[in-house]
Order: structure tokens, then sequence, then C-alpha cells
């Protein structure tokens, strides 16, 4: 382990105060023995740095998919106090609300093994790539409806059913949303991408349920051993994208104005009650809902191929849960002895609300949030279930994925993606993506073993596992 961290339990590590000058709190991260042969020095830096903003409350905190990122560290996870503390594009990431839905299926594997057809129909059905659009022409104010109304938006538009709102981490819109702050350039990016997956490590993937760990938090979220599901993994596209880069040269020069002294100039941010905070924060949460916009609209593409294909109805594939994890959110906390609003940071890391929270639906009051980790390609995919300790240790967050070790630059170089396709499709997994280089840049091989990770929260206790999928067919961003 990296010299000057302490361990204080099993796969719980604490970054003392002084590790780098100025910090408020220190920092404090889980993983295991194993993994710590391969965790970033940089990005302990960036945890502890994290931790030097005002207005920072209990630790700044890491997930076991922790690596380097854009001012915080990927899986980094930061409450700060309303009046004293800071918002920050470094703690969202440029994806804003990039996230995972999953729903279900009546169908089992046979229904579906070695059908080609199928993953072909999802390939040409749902935009994929770089820039990838959308034959459906929003309007301005079709955009502006999308910004406001999130997941609400495409249900109402005929994208979808009620009920699935139910199972959206908020239904699917932050309320807080400003798309005024939301500049041209970044709406004229956001009209043709509606209903896309775009690029990197976004997919599409049907999967089989291979184990049930907790009986009775997989028949509250509908699922079943060999069952099928589809599980969805993109975000806001390149409006998302285009808010992120606008806001950030605010930021910086918010920063100045407001005389915070920064180790990192990537950490810009500006107090979250302050006009900047306000615009940022408006921004963001107007991105946020055209991401779920977005899921949405992919998920009803996808139930109406696998309709059509394999003769079920549509109806009977309901959402299991839609979870963001790069966002900031205000939300209420236990901590100093009191509850009190606060603003959670998660970037590469996934809200994991325990039993009895009031921001679940009742049906999922005794078992706690759904919780979605995706693996790659070849990897499992993992269903667990928030706690009481997420609450009290994270405010309510876990993991988002494996996270990365090869960057993309590294995979293209050393791996074939022609070759992955094939090794995969000898183990039965079928992969459709654009081009050769978008199966290389996401192979298994480039990220962290997903059990291993899921297994840290589940021992921390900080979310607990439900369910192991396994893919069958996979879509490539």
């Amino acid at each position: 382990m990296i010299e000057g961290v302490i361990r204080i339990g099993t796969n719980e590590w604490e970054v003392p105060v002084g590790f780098v000058p100025n910090m408020r709190v220190p920092g404090r991260f889980y993983l295991s023995e194993s993994l710590g042969s391969i965790l970033e020095p940089g990005a302990v830096q960036q945890l502890a740095n994290v931790a030097t903003l005002p207005g920072i409350i209990g630790h700044s905190l890491a997930m076991p998919d922790i690596h380097w990122g854009y001012g915080f560290p990927i899986g980094g996870v930061a409450a700060f106090s309303l009046e004293e503390g800071v918002i920050s594009p470094g703690g969202v990431g440029f994806d804003i609300n990039c996230g995972v839905r999953l729903f279900t299926t009546p169908l089992e594997a046979k229904d579906i093994t070695g059908r080609r057809d199928l993953v072909d129909a999802l390939f040409s059905a749902v935009p994929t790539g770089v820039g990838a659009k959308s034959p459906l022409k929003v309007s301005p104010k079709t955009l502006d409806e999308m910004m406001t109304k999130g997941a609400r938006w495409a249900v109402e538009s005929g994208y979808g059913l009620p009920r699935d709102l139910e199972r959206c981490e908020d239904r699917g819109c932050m309320k807080q949303a400003d798309s005024s702050q939301v500049s041209a350039k970044a709406k004229q990016r956001g009209v043709p991408q509606g209903g896309t997956l775009g690029s990197g490590n976004h997919f599409l993937e049907l999967q089989v349920v291979r184990e049930i760990y907790d009986p009775d938090a997989a028949r509250a979220f509908g699922i079943s051993a060999g069952q099928v599901c589809c599980m969805i993994h993109c975000g806001s596209r390149g409006l998302g994208h285009q808010v992120c880069t606008d806001h950030l040269k605010t930021l910086e020069q918010a920063t100045k104005r407001y005389h915070i002294a920064l180790p990192d100039r990537q950490l810009a941010c500006a107090p979250i009650l302050s006009p900047e905070g306000k615009a940022y924060f408006g921004a963001m949460a107007a991105s946020a809902n055209y991401a779920w916009a977005n899921r949405q609209m992919i998920m009803h593409t996808a139930r109406n191929v696998i309709s059509r294909l394999c003769g079920i109805d549509y109806n009977d594939m309901p959402l299991v849960y839609d979870v963001a994890h790069n966002v900031a959110k205000r939300e209420e906390h236990q901590y100093g002895g009191k509850r009190s609003e606060v603003c959670v940071h998660r970037k590469g890391a996934t809200r994991a609300f325990g039993p009895g929270s009031p921001d679940l639906p009742p049906d999922l009051g005794r078992t706690g949030q759904p919780v979605i980790i995706p693996g790659s390609m070849g990897t499992s995919s993992f269903v667990l279930h928030g706690t009481h300790a997420a609450m009290e240790k994270t405010f309510g967050s876990t993991c988002h994925g494996a996270g990365r070790i090869m960057s993309r630059t590294q995979a293209k170089k050393k791996l074939s993606g022609k070759e992955i396709a094939a090794g995969l499709l000898k183990e039965g997994i079928i992969v459709r993506a654009p081009n050769e280089n978008a199966i290389a840049d996401e192979a298994p091989d480039v990220y962290k073993p997903s059990d291993e990770v899921v297994n840290v929260v589940h021992e921390v206790g900080i979310s607990k596992l439900v369910a192991r999928l396994v893919p069958v067919g996979v879509i490539k961003g």
C-alpha cells in the first residue's frame, strides 16, 4: 500500500490529514489488499486534494473502483455543507449522469442463445458510436422539456410506461434543473442525440441471471435465476460534455474571485449558493434529466425489438431500477449529530440508499435501493442493494463499476478488437460495435475484476449482493 496510508479495518484505509497540505478532513477508501497492488498513487493524491476543499464534511471518500480522473478520482464521493461548501464539475465528470438501468424479461437463456439476429437488430435500432445521431429530430421546445422533465418527458411522449418512473433514482428527474444555464452550443449538440448510446464505455447488453445471493431482495426487484435481462449504460452525450466544458471556464474564474486556494486547478469550484455555483448546478441537473430521458428512449427501443423478435409483450419487461453515477445531488444526511441537507458529489460512484429511505418507492422500503454494477463485455455484472451502513459511512454511496487499469491508448496498442470478439464468441457472447477499436478500448482486461470490486463493498457492508448476471449479447458504443 502507498506510504502514509493507514489501514483501519478489513478493506478500509485512511489517508490522514497532512498527507497533502491544508486537508480539512481525512480521506478514506475501500479496497482489498489484492486490488491495492494496482492502486495509482495519483488517485490517492486526488482523494487527498479533494479533502482540502471548503465545506467538505466527514471524509473525502473513494470506492474500490478508484482510479485517476479529472480533479476528483473516479470512484470519488464528497459531501459539502450548503452554507460553507463548494460545487465542482470535477466531482461530477464530463459525462453528466452517466448511469445504468436494468430491465427484466420473461425469456430464458435458451430463448436467446446464439441469436445473432436479435443482437444485430438491437445494434441497428439503437444509434451507436462517436457522434451517433437519432432519427428523432427534436425542436428547441422539446429539448427544453427533456432537460426539465427528464424521464417523465419520455414516458409522456410514448417512450415507456408510467410505472418506469417509480424505478428511477429521483423518479428520473432533478427538479432543480435550469435549462437557461445550458449554452446554445450544448443544446445544439443535444438536439440530434436523444435515444443514442454514444461511445466509450457505454453499452447495451443482453444478460442472463446466473446466481441469486439474496432471494428476498431478488424477489422484490423482480429478478430470478436463469432470466434474461437487458442492461443499458450511457449518459448525457455531447450536451452534458459541453455543459461541463462551459461551466469549468466560469468556475475557474470564480475560484479566483472567491479566493479559494486549490492544490489542483482541475478542482475549479464555487460556493454552492453563489450565482456561479447555482448556475452550474442548474445546468448539471438539466443535463442529468436529458440523460434520464435518453436512457428511457433507448429502453423503449430495446423493448420493442425484443418484443417483435421474441414474441413477448412490451408490458412484460419491467424496469428494475435506473441509477446515476456522475452527479451532484442535494440530499438529507445525518452528520454532526443532526440531519441536514448537503451536496453530495458522486463521480464514478452510485447511490446506495438503505432500507426505510423516504427517497425510495414503498415497495423497496424493506430491501433498500437496487444498486447496479456493470461488468465489461466478458465479465459479470451485479445487482446489489443499499444498506444502513452506506448511509452511515459513505453518504449512501457505493462503487459504480470495475475501474480501469489500462488507458484506451494502451488498449488499442496491446489488444486486437477482432481477436477479443472472436474469443468472446467462443464463450457464447456475441459482440457488435461500430469498429474493432471500440472493442479493444473496453476489453475485459482493461478493467479490474468486477467480482473482486463488488466483493469489497459487500464485505464492508455499504451494499450487499443480490444477483450476478453474465453477458450473452453486447452492443458496444
